[in-house]
């Protein structure tokens, strides 16, 4: 049997007001002064000073906002990584992303992108990737996703929305300074923190589950349990318990997989444009057949929340629309081998899934 040798993030910095030591970080890196550092700034931030005047430009480094209305696109990373090219003579000393999940796998697919020919749809699946992507730094303004220390940058591509998984992907350095978080709103704090949670339920569910995966994903999900059910936590405690939920749960999946959550957000995100974190939970509601337990916690934590799902995204949809959707999460096998096992398209059925579908 062979066992995966698995890349980490090599250097991480965790504590509030860590942020200010990005300059101090990033200096040993530069390669000389006509090699910029490229930072990849969510557009949620402009004309926001706090965050923006912090940021060390240098020489001839380039601040670029990133809009992350929609889920990251292949096409998009293409652009910036053109846009960078032609701007630029020497290739940059690095990529930093500031930002939540949508703007770090941009700043992870760029880094890789430099280094690699052709378009990012090319390199959508697992461990297609040939030469290492240049410096790169997350610095995650919100917690949840997991973004900041998967080995993954998922894409949404003309024919599919998949990650680009590889050795390459994980940043190089990560910032995590909970106070970045401060502004998040409460809607996208439960969405967000959600994917967390959800990735713990999927991670500790599975089949591919290990004593690795596992110690992570009890972590994540016993804080998830303490961020969202109880009351005595202050806002900071929160804050910096939800950054650390959102590194362990990224972890629990590193050696294992998700389910059948993600694999069916992925079809709304693909078809609907539906963001990651809402569509988990849009789906997730659903799911008591393969999650009893974990569903009826999310159920206590959306009501303890006041959170209302949208419904009815599927409502007017056509046959031809739904195939693509299921077209969609099929393709994604690990991720139903780990829900269900290896039989899993004996139980699966394109039926099935259409009906689930139709309830949201």
């Amino acid at each position: 049997m062979s066992y995966k040798n698995y890349p980490m993030v090599s250097r991480v910095i965790f504590g509030r007001g860590s942020f200010n030591q990005l300059g101090d970080i990033i200096a040993p890196k530069r390669r000389n002064i006509k090699a910029p550092f490229i930072f990849l700034v969510d557009d949620v931030f402009k004309g926001n000073s706090w965050l923006t005047s912090r940021i060390p430009l240098a020489y001839q480094d380039k601040l670029i906002y990133v809009p992350t209305e929609e889920e990251p696109k292949t096409s998009q990373v293409d652009k910036l990584t053109e846009e960078i090219i032609l701007s630029f003579n020497e290739r940059p000393s690095g990529i930093i992303g500031v930002g939540g999940g949508t703007t770090m796998d941009l700043a992870k697919a760029v880094s890789i992108m430099l280094t690699n020919d052709g378009s990012a749809k090319d390199y959508q699946g697992w461990d297609l990737v040939k030469n290492p992507a240049i410096y790169h730094v997350g610095i995650p303004t919100i917690s949840g996703t997991g973004a900041e220390v998967s080995r993954t940058t998922v894409l949404t591509g003309p024919e599919r929305k998949l990650g680009i998984n590889s050795d390459y992907t994980p940043f190089d350095q990560v910032i995590l300074d909970p106070e970045l978080t401060k502004d998040v709103p409460k809607e996208q704090w439960f969405f967000t923190g959600m994917d967390c949670y959800i990735h713990c339920i999927e991670s500790l569910n599975g089949t591919f589950l290990n004593a690795f995966s596992k110690s992570y994903g009890e972590k994540a999900l016993e804080l998830c349990l303490e961020i969202f059910l109880e009351n005595s936590l202050t806002a900071e405690e929160a804050q910096d318990k939800l950054m650390m939920a959102s590194w362990h749960g990224g972890m629990s999946i590193a050696y294992s997989q998700v389910g059948v959550a993600h694999a069916m957000s992925y079809g709304l995100g693909y078809l609907l444009g539906t963001k990651h974190g809402i569509g988990n939970c849009i789906v997730f509601d659903h799911l008591e057949e393969y999650y009893p337990e974990g569903v009826k916690i999310f159920k206590d934590m959306k009501a303890k929340h006041d959170i209302e799902l949208p419904q009815g995204l599927c409502a007017d949809l056509s046959d031809a629309e739904f195939d693509i959707m299921i077209d969609v999460a099929l393709s994604l096998e690990p991720l139903w081998e780990n829900a269900i096992g290896k039989n899993w398209k004996k139980k699966v059925t394109r039926e099935k899934l259409k009906s689930l579908y139709s309830k949201m």
